[in-house]
């Protein structure tokens, strides 16, 4: 397995395995992995001759407010884990070397970015949008993989590659989650065992509103209440949205009559959550 920090050397190394008809699939991470990205990895492995990772905590997409500094690294763990999914190659660059200290072309999407996490946190999908759009120039992949646990992101950018015709598939891969149903993220290692216990809650409110729609309920302001009357019931949890919204549009619901996206972010203390679920008569 090769690591490679330059783009220039990683665009030159893609281009040279695109001449000679090699797949090229890639999954995009910021690291600190856990079973969730690994699952990604797999899914690639599995049909492409070479799987690239990328490694890169990318400060476009944080505010000034938010975690850029204290976000969990260890790039060492990072690499053998990329090792052992039979990974090629792993990009790894520093954020200089990725940004221009004049950079001033960015990427954003302006129907789906909006509400959800976009409302929270102004700036981030544009900062996700430029770089996902950055690797994807530098790694020259025929398909990416990225995880249905962002379910906004991965949405935004299948939308990204429709309108901006990159010739590349976006593959989505399920949530992985712990054996008590919290959605693995890198940001768990932020909550104590306390705040582990109760962020559950994510999932059982999820279940709560699966079971009140398998039982024939269609109007969203109950099926909202019942993940809310939760969620508050919750020691320590804080909700920033419980949102029902169309699966495709992300436009907010207030009847399901086909498939909705229901999304929900949480805070315990400094740490933010979110986990989702879609919805579907179908």
């Amino acid at each position: 397995m090769d690591v490679i920090s330059s783009p220039a050397e990683t665009q030159r190394r893609a281009l040279e395995l695109k001449r000679a008809g090699k797949t090229i699939g890639f999954v995009p991470t910021m690291g600190f992995l856990h079973e969730g990205h690994l699952s990604l990895m797999r899914l690639a492995r599995a049909r492409c001759d070479v799987l690239v990772a990328s490694v890169f905590v990318n400060p476009a997409q944080f505010g000034p407010n938010e975690d850029l500094d204290a976000y969990p690294r260890d790039f060492e763990r990072d690499e053998a884990l990329c090792a052992g999914e039979g990974v090629d190659l792993v990009f790894y660059p520093e954020p200089a070397t990725m940004y221009a200290p004049d950079a001033s072309v960015w990427v954003d999407e302006d129907a789906l970015s909006g509400g959800l996490c976009g409302s929270a946190r102004p700036g981030h999908f544009r900062g996700v949008c430029t770089v996902v759009a950055k690797l994807f120039n530098l790694v020259q992949p025929d398909f990416a993989v990225f995880g249905e646990k962002d379910a906004q992101q991965l949405r935004i950018i299948e939308r990204m590659v429709r309108d901006l015709n990159f010739p590349i598939e976006i593959i989505r891969g399920p949530i992985v989650r712990e054996p008590d149903g919290l959605a693995m993220s890198s940001r768990n290692k932020y909550l104590d065992e306390e705040q582990r216990r109760n962020a559950r809650c994510l999932r059982r409110a999820l279940d709560a509103a699966a079971a009140l729609f398998a039982a024939g309920e269609r109007a969203v302001p109950a099926l909202r209440s019942a993940m809310v009357e939760l969620v508050e019931s919750t020691p320590g949890a804080r909700i920033d949205y419980v949102e029902f919204v169309d699966d495709a549009s992300l436009v907010p619901l207030t009847e399901i009559a086909e498939a909705a996206l229901v999304a929900l972010a949480v805070g315990f203390g400094t740490t933010r959550l979110i986990d989702n679920a879609v919805l579907s008569v179908y």
